[in-house]
């Protein structure tokens, strides 16, 4: 039986909580200046991008951002290329709820290896990734991507739910955003292959995102 005393705490903690989260939904939004990911470079050493644009449906799923989808193939006759996405979401007060992982199923590709790796990049901490190996039909493709939001970076939406609602309170931010790339495996090649691609593409982005991602 639970006894008064504990009773007491689970209510106190309740009223606690509610009285915080009513509060950070009363305070204004504190908004950082940053670079549109239009501005995003599209040349990037020997790889050369080009847009894909979002379709109307797409965005009104996504809901107000900032948002960059991009095809980017190496100009030095590289057979591979990385398709890069990335969602800046200024104001979220909602957690994450459209996921990359949720996002690539509905496209319908099935994942076939799912796990997190490192990325370490000179100058940089490292920082954890979700690796997805993912197939349609004979089509296989290799999958990186990660949360960032105030200078975090993390693999999983958990934390980076977590995060959003510490930072509404401490400091009125909820910006955050996801950032994935993308690589088919050509025929033979192995997806550790791939993945030395998307490393190599991923290496050139990074230092660049903290310009459209404020810390």
């Amino acid at each position: 039986m639970i006894s008064w005393n504990a009773r007491f705490a689970t209510v106190a903690l309740l009223l606690a909580g509610t009285a915080l989260f009513l509060q950070a939904r009363a305070r204004s939004e504190f908004v950082l200046p940053r670079t549109e990911l239009a501005s995003f470079p599209v040349k990037l050493q020997n790889w050369v991008g080009t847009d894909v644009f979002l379709d109307d449906e797409s965005l009104k799923t996504l809901r107000p951002g900032d948002f960059l989808q991009r095809t980017y193939r190496d100009e030095t006759g590289g057979t591979g290329y990385v398709d890069l996405y990335v969602a800046y979401l200024q104001n979220q007060h909602a957690l994450f709820h459209h996921l990359p992982q949720d996002c690539l199923e509905g496209s319908g590709w099935s994942p076939v290896e799912s796990g997190t790796t490192t990325l370490a990049f000179p100058g940089e901490a490292p920082f954890p990734a979700n690796r997805y190996l993912i197939a349609k039909g004979d089509d296989r493709q290799l999958v990186l991507f990660w949360y960032s939001a105030r200078g975090r970076r993390v693999a999983s939406e958990d934390w980076m739910n977590i995060y959003l609602a510490l930072d509404s309170l401490r400091s009125s931010r909820t910006d955050n955003a996801v950032i994935r790339m993308n690589t088919e495996l050509q025929p033979g090649e192995k997806p550790a292959e791939a993945e030395r691609r998307l490393l190599s593409f991923a290496g050139l982005i990074s230092p660049l995102l903290k310009n459209y991602i404020p810390l």
